[in-house]
């Protein structure tokens, strides 16, 4: 397999991450657990939750989002119990709907419960942006997309469910963009959630420059996409014509580079004409969790248990071996697992048999757990 620096690295940066994880899912079908017999039906509730954070955005991200929720088996007869809640981020190009598909839930929640998982509430957020993924950032032209997982989200799930509304009962787990979401959130709200399970993260190093492909290939690439940019009299026009993967430039800048006198796309690409921006660039590197990782080593020396996961067959699993490594140097306990497969090939097995485990071993299911 060629590594990911070879194969993926573009001038616009963290862009072809995204398509390395878009090729590497077509390659096997997702590997879905059989149905265990005897599991009990959870209850699914797709609800909105309006988030403070996000309103007012420049791009027109909606503030009112859509939100799936799983309630374990009891919950509806079981009238006195309260549970913890698990967060699962999805990733880039999908949104809530999408990724409830892809881990196949609920089976595969109610296969946890059926084989010895503690019964918990499971939420799904959806953060898909015009451009396709909010990248969990705070920014001024999407919103703040870290802000509405980290407390406009948490606090609507307390106040309307049955929950244990405390820092050890609640976990936080993503896949790909979700993964880094995971990272990046976990690293500063250890306040909010008390174990982390990160997916097969994306974007975790700061990278540019490079390529697959001639110089002056990349470059007339980067130039296609400011001329889009250029063109486009609104978000949703350019995303029109950047259809799939190709928004992936767009959503990058507009979570990491926003610029709110820089009307109608409100954001800063890192390339002018081709050439690397070396301001705008410092902004979307200064955004990767390897490179701020250690100004956050106390917050996660917090958490209750972390663990991590990537396919052997991943490109991604260069920079999660690094993230494992560099925990390991500081000591922090951390669970770190390379999986026979690809980026998406085995993510509905690994959130039953792996994620929903690593949640009920390391929650706090009563009310006076610290």
């Amino acid at each position: 397999m060629i590594e990911i620096r070879k194969l993926c690295l573009d001038v616009t940066m963290l862009a072809a991450v995204l398509a390395c994880g878009a090729s590497l899912s077509a390659q096997v079908q997702s590997i879905v657990p059989l149905p265990v017999p005897g599991a009990k039906q959870a209850t699914v509730e797709r609800i909105k939750v309006h988030s403070a954070a996000i309103e007012g955005n420049l791009e027109g991200e909606p503030a009112d989002r859509d939100v799936i929720v799983f309630l374990p088996p009891s919950y509806g007869h079981d009238k006195g119990r309260h549970y913890p809640v698990v967060y699962a981020l999805h990733g880039y190009f999908i949104g809530a709907e999408q990724w409830s598909g892809e881990i196949h839930v609920p089976q595969t929640i109610e296969g946890a419960f059926a084989q010895g998982a503690t019964e918990m509430i499971v939420v799904l957020p959806d953060s898909k942006t015009v451009y396709l993924g909010s990248f969990y950032s705070s920014s001024t032209t999407t919103g703040d997309f870290e802000r509405f997982i980290s407390h406009d989200l948490v606090s609507y799930i307390d106040a309307h469910y049955r929950t244990l509304p405390a820092r050890e009962s609640r976990g936080l787990v993503g896949h790909s963009m979700g993964g880094y979401g995971a990272s990046r959130i976990g690293m500063k709200h250890p306040d909010v959630f008390g174990a982390l399970y990160i997916m097969s993260p994306c974007c975790l190093s700061p990278m540019a420059g490079g390529g697959p492909g001639p110089a002056d290939d990349m470059k007339q690439r980067a130039i296609d996409s400011e001329k889009r940019a250029a063109a486009a009299k609104s978000p949703a026009e350019l995303a029109a014509v950047s259809p799939g993967f190709a928004a992936a430039p767009y959503a990058t800048a507009a979570a990491w580079a926003p610029d709110p006198k820089n009307p109608p796309l409100y954001f800063d690409l890192p390339t002018k004409d081709g050439i690397p921006q070396p301001e705008i660039v410092a902004k979307l590197a200064a955004n990767a969790p390897l490179a701020i990782v250690d100004q956050y080593i106390g917050n996660l020396k917090q958490y209750r248990a972390i663990s991590m996961d990537v396919g052997d067959q991943d490109g991604l699993r260069v920079d999660a071996t690094k993230m494992h490594k560099l925990l390991d140097r500081y000591g922090i306990v951390n669970g770190f697992t390379i999986y026979p497969g690809t980026h998406t090939s085995a993510v509905a097995d690994r959130f039953q048999n792996f994620v929903m485990p690593f949640f009920s071993k390391n929650l706090c299911f009563t009310a006076n757990c610290h």
